[in-house]
């Protein structure tokens, strides 16, 4: 990854750190349920956003360089691997 990448996706992942923080006191306060849920499904978000930084990078770069590389063996591994993921995704894995 990129150095700037790397930055903004742990900025990210600190906001997020501090977030569930914040929703662990919520429940250890016995706030109202829906709200803790709202608070989770905010973090959910959150950190598909991080997941999609993160696949934009992967494309960008190991993907790209893969696909236009002469080694076969790679494309094919880069390939199943972003089938894989997603795959586990739509599989409810």
């Amino acid at each position: 990854m990129t150095e700037t990448k790397d930055k903004q996706i742990i900025k990210r992942m600190n906001y997020l750190l501090g977030h569930l923080k914040g929703n662990i006191r919520m429940i250890e306060q016995n706030s109202y349920c829906i709200d803790v849920i709202r608070q989770n499904q905010a973090v959910i978000a959150a950190l598909k956003k991080v997941n999609e930084l993160i696949l934009q990078n992967h494309l960008d770069t190991c993907v790209t360089t893969a696909v236009r590389g002469k080694d076969e063996k790679q494309r094919v591994k880069v390939l199943n691997e972003l089938i894989q993921v997603f795959g586990e995704k739509e599989n409810g894995k």
